[in-house]
C-alpha cells in the first residue's frame, strides 16, 4: 500500500521538477567555480559515464572525502565477496582520492541531482540490489525512488547532530516519511541511534565509527624518508583541515613561536585546497616566507610556512609532523576528523568546537593523546609549550595511536548487520570491472 507523502515533501518534489530545466546552467556555473568536473557534468544529470557490468551491484554513497573514506573498508569487503560496487560522491576532491584508492571491482560516478526523473534514470541504468549511504546523507527524491523500486536502503556510520535533529523535529511528518524508508540505520553512537529512532527509523543499531577501521592514509615511503632527513633538526608542527578564520590563528601562533624558534616550520593544509592563494597572500602580508605544494614548493625550502594545497598528501605530512592542530574546531564548524593523524603518530591539538567527532575527541582528551585549547592565544601557548617538550609530544602521540586503535570494530559489526540484505557470496574474481 502506497504511503501518502506529507505536503512539504510533495512541494519539494514539485519544486525540483519545475527547476530542473535550470540544472545545466547551474552545473556549468559550478564548473566555472571549480566545484564540478567539467568533463563529467553528464553524471550529475544521470548520464552514466560507463556501462553497467553484469551481476549483482551495490550502490554506496558518501557526500565527500570523509564519508567516502569511511565507506572504503565496506566497499573492499563487498568486492571481496564477488559484488560490483558503484561508489558515488558529490565533490571533485573525493573523486580524485577515490580514483586512486578504490579496489578493482568498484568504480566511481558523481551523484545525480536529486530530481525525480534524474534519479529514476540513474537507478534504471545501474539497477542496484542494495543502496548503502554514509553518515547523514538524506536526499528525499532519491530515498523515495529507491523505496518505489523496492531497493533496500541502509545507513552506515550514521550520525545526527543535535542541530540537525532539532531541524528535523520541526517537520516530524517529513522526517518520519524519509527515515521510515531506511531498512536499517547503523549509528556511530548510542545518542545517534536514539535520534535516528526518534526521527522514524524503524531499525537502528549501534556499530561505532567506521573511520576507526580505515587503513592509514597512504604515503610513498621513499618520500617520507627523504623529507624526514631533509627536515631533521627543525621544530615542526601542522595545522590540518583548517577553515576560514583559523589560518590567521595558526599564522599568529607561528609568529609568536618564531621569536624563540627562528627555524620553526609550520605545515598548513586547508580543508579546501582552492583557498591556497588567499592563505599564501595573508601569510606573506604577515611577514612569513611561504612555499606551496600546488606550485611545486618543497617543505624543506620553506622559511616559515609550507601550504599543503593539494589533494591526497595528508598521509605524507601526518607522518612528518609530531604535533597536529585539527581545524574546524576554533570556529563553530564541529571539528575535523582527528583519527588519521592520531593513527599516524601525531599528538593532537583542537579547539572547543568538536561536535562532529565529540566521542573521538573526548576519548583522546581523556587518555592524554589530545589537548583542547580555547582560542588563538591558547593555541600559540600550547604549541610553544609542547614543542619545548618533544618527549611529552611522543608520549601523547603513542597514547593517541593506542586510543584510536582500541576503538575499532565498527566494520565487523556493520558487515554482519547488512549481511541479510546481500546476495550469496560469489567468486571474488567476478567483481573485476
Amino acid at each position: 500500500m502506497t504511503r501518502r507523502l506529507p505536503a512539504p515533501l510533495l512541494a519539494y518534489r514539485a519544486a525540483t521538477i519545475l527547476l530542473s530545466p535550470l540544472a545545466p546552467a547551474l552545473l556549468r556555473w559550478r564548473a566555472g567555480k571549480g566545484k564540478e568536473d567539467p568533463d563529467r557534468l553528464g553524471e550529475r544529470r544521470a548520464r552514466p559515464g560507463r556501462a553497467r557490468p553484469p551481476g549483482n551491484l551495490v550502490w554506496a554513497h558518501g557526500a565527500s572525502i570523509g564519508e567516502t573514506q569511511a565507506l572504503l573498508p565496506v566497499v573492499e569487503a563487498l568486492v571481496g565477496r564477488g559484488l560490483k560496487v558503484l561508489v558515488t560522491s558529490g565533490t571533485r576532491t573525493s573523486a580524485e582520492i577515490l580514483a586512486r584508492r578504490l579496489p578493482p571491482g568498484a568504480r566511481h560516478q558523481y551523484l545525480p541531482l536529486d530530481v525525480p526523473h534524474l534519479v529514476a534514470r540513474f537507478l534504471a541504468h545501474w539497477q542496484p540490489c542494495l543502496a548503502v549511504f554514509a553518515e547523514s546523507e538524506i536526499w528525499p527524491n532519491t530515498i523515495l525512488e529507491l523505496d518505489r523500486r523496492h531497493v533496500p536502503l541502509v545507513l552506515v556510520n550514521g550520525r545526527v547532530s543535535v542541530r540537525s535533529f532539532d531541524g528535523w523535529r520541526r517537520a516530524p511528518s517529513v522526517a518520519a516519511s524519509l527515515f521510515g524508508r531506511f531498512a536499517l540505520c547503523m549509528a556511530q553512537s548510542r545518542a545517534d541511534a536514539e535520534r535516528l529512532s526518534a526521527l522514524g527509523a524503524p531499525h537502528t543499531e549501534v556499530a561505532g565509527n567506521l573511520k576507526f577501521d580505515i587503513a592509514p592514509l597512504p604515503a610513498d615511503p621513499g618520500a617520507v624518508e627523504s623529507l624526514a632527513g631533509l627536515l631533521a633538526g627543525r621544530p615542526i608542527w601542522m595545522a590540518a583541515s583548517t577553515h576560514p578564520g583559523e589560518e590567521e590563528a595558526v599564522i599568529w601562533a607561528h609568529l609568536q613561536m618564531r621569536q624563540r624558534r627562528p627555524n620553526l616550520l609550520t605545515l598548513l593544509a586547508p580543508r579546501h585546497p582552492a583557498r591556497g592563494d588567499e592563505i599564501a597572500d595573508y601569510a606573506a602580508s604577515a611577514g612569513l616566507s611561504v612555499t606551496r605544494r600546488s606550485e611545486g614548493g618543497r617543505p624543506d625550502e620553506a622559511g616559515d610556512l609550507h601550504i599543503v594545497d593539494t589533494v591526497g598528501d595528508l598521509g605524507l605530512f601526518y607522518r612528518l609532523a609530531p604535533l597536529v592542530f585539527m581545524g574546524g574546531s576554533l570556529v563553530p564548524h564541529g571539528g575535523q576528523n582527528p583519527i588519521e593523524p592520531a593513527r599516524l603518530g601525531a599528538a593532537i591539538l583542537h579547539g572547543p568546537h568538536v561536535a562532529n567527532f565529540s566521542d573521538v575527541y573526548a576519548a583522546l582528551d581523556r587518555s592524554g593523546g589530545a589537548l583542547a585549547v580555547a582560542d588563538d592565544d591558547a593555541l600559540a601557548a600550547a604549541a610553544e609549550d609542547l614543542l619545548r617538550q618533544p618527549g611529552l609530544v611522543r608520549d601523547m602521540a603513542r597514547t593517541a595511536a593506542a586510543t584510536v586503535g582500541g576503538l575499532g570494530g565498527a566494520l565487523a559489526r556493520t558487515l554482519a548487520a547488512i549481511e541479510p540484505f546481500l546476495p550469496p557470496p560469489r567468486d571474488p574474481r567476478e567483481a573485476l570491472w
